[in-house]
């Protein structure tokens, strides 16, 4: 009988994962998660590719949400865009 496979790491199932994430900010810790397991070289070809396909998406759906909140920021100030002071 064959075995069955193990579970993976968290560093895989993020490679290979087509969900969402809920937020911004999962998908920033995702990603941050997905470029260090990227950068330590210690992954297969094959692994690397479906990570660096897992992360222009999550890439993109930053990108995504950002525009949206700087639209919505546009229209509360009347179209205006206004210079940020901290």
């Amino acid at each position: 009988m064959p075995k069955a496979s193990a579970k993976p790491h968290s560093a895989d199932e993020a490679t290979v994962s087509s969900v969402k994430p809920a937020t911004y900010e999962d998908a920033m810790r995702e990603l941050e998660q997905l470029v260090g397991s990227l950068e330590s070289g210690e992954m297969p070809l094959e692994q690397m590719l479906s990570g660096y396909e897992r992360g222009a998406l999550l890439l993109q759906l930053c990108r995504d949400k950002l525009q949206a909140v700087e639209d919505q920021i546009k229209v509360l100030d009347g179209g205006a865009l206004k210079p940020w002071k901290p």
